[in-house]
């Protein structure tokens, strides 16, 4: 049986969860929260956020649109206004890649070791 190596999934994120899953900072996010609606987590009594898994994929196709591609907050907005199902379908495929080119990276160390 292989080996299982995703955590278990959560019910509720925290800020600092989140903010690690992405090596941005808490602030980052909380801007984010004001420049697109599209986040909105859930904030306890005493004003403790709690994001979601939907939040959580709201935030890495943004992560990916301004981080990783480079766009300004306003074409993100945009972008995710207007073609959403097109920013998903990309995000995909990049995240896909960058985890096969960690898989060569490894397999390629390992390789090295045995030579």
């Amino acid at each position: 049986m292989p080996l299982k190596t995703e955590k278990p999934k959560k019910l509720y994120y925290s800020i600092r969860e989140v903010a690690e899953m992405f090596d941005v900072a808490e602030s980052l996010l909380r801007y984010w929260e004001t420049e697109f609606p599209q986040i909105r987590p859930k904030t306890t009594g005493n004003r403790v956020r709690q994001y979601t898994e939907k939040e959580i994929e709201q935030l890495r196709l943004i992560y990916n649109l301004v981080k990783v591609r480079g766009f300004k907050l306003a074409a993100a907005r945009k972008m995710l206004h207007q073609n959403k199902k097109n920013v998903d379908s990309s995000t995909q495929a990049l995240e896909r890649l960058i985890r096969v080119r960690e898989d060569l990276r490894e397999l390629k160390r390992q390789l090295d070791y045995l030579t």
